[in-house]
């Protein structure tokens, strides 16, 4: 069984059944036995910008406010979490590969409105994807997750439409087998 820590991706099985993760990807933020597992499912963008969830200061159409924003997971889909790729953030969680989570959101919104962080080095997700202790294990046992390991570089360099569909190309064998599974078996 593969080891599951932070900054692996998990992608869903192709005939998972469940509509909050079907062709999902999943960065694990946090991983811990004992209390749990945090991550964000990283390919599914909602037709919201940053501006229309949050007040801003400034223009309706400020680079910032024109932030896209994904959803995270099913769970408290009123929070907002972020990935970015600035090291210096003050109480950013490095994730591996150059990508980092949370941090001072005043500060990074200020570094992207001011050109110093380009808007494409920035993930804004509504939600998140949760498990109880042992929960995550067990999935993973019974299938339900293959396991990409330290592999969070990926947030920022596949295309998002076809994520899913890319990453198990890319991890081959019969993965990429995988990757051709029919949305609906039934309508081949």
């Amino acid at each position: 069984m593969p080891q599951l820590r932070t900054s692996s991706l998990l992608i869903s099985q192709p005939f998972l059944g469940d509509p909050n993760f079907d062709r999902s990807v999943v960065l694990l933020c946090r991983h811990d036995e004992e209390e749990g597992s945090f991550g964000l499912t990283i390919n599914r963008l909602s037709n919201l910008r940053l501006g229309d969830v949050l007040e801003l200061p400034g223009p309706d159409d400020s680079v910032v406010a024109t932030l896209p924003l994904y959803l995270g997971g099913p769970v408290e889909p009123d929070t907002l979490h972020y990935l970015h790729r600035q090291p210096d953030l003050p109480d950013a969680l490095p994730l591996g590969d150059g990508v980092y989570w949370g941090g001072d959101f005043r500060q990074l919104l200020g570094l992207v409105e001011t050109g110093v962080l380009p808007p494409t080095d920035i993930r804004l997700y509504a939600g998140y994807s949760g498990w109880t202790a042992g929960q995550l294990r067990e999935e993973v046992r019974e299938n339900v997750w293959i396991v990409h390991p330290n592999a969070a570089g990926k947030v920022f360099t596949l295309d998002n439409d076809a994520f899913w569909q890319a990453i198990l190309r890319e991890k081959g064998g019969r993965y990429r087998m995988l990757s051709n599974y029919p949305v609906d078996p039934r309508l081949n």
